[in-house]
């Protein structure tokens, strides 16, 4: 996510809490928020789908290709 958008982010909540929101900036809030969090999700998604573990017999399993074609929320 770029940082302006993050900088934005932190300004709207920064105006909220000072004064409030308009309707519009209130809706711009939220998408951004919501694009922010799948953000962080798609990126955890990805951090996790490049784990792999030695079991105790010797082999190495990826738990990317085991859990990782799983829907998300």
């Amino acid at each position: 996510m770029l940082e302006d958008k993050i900088k934005r982010i932190n300004e709207l909540y920064h105006k909220a809490k000072a004064e409030g929101l308009t309707a519009d900036e209130a809706k711009e809030q939220q998408q951004l928020r919501s694009e922010y969090i799948a953000n962080i999700r798609a990126n955890l998604r990805g951090q996790l789908n490049n784990i792999s573990i030695q079991n105790e017999d010797g082999s190495v399993e990826n738990l990317g290709e085991k859990f990782g074609n799983k829907t998300g929320h």
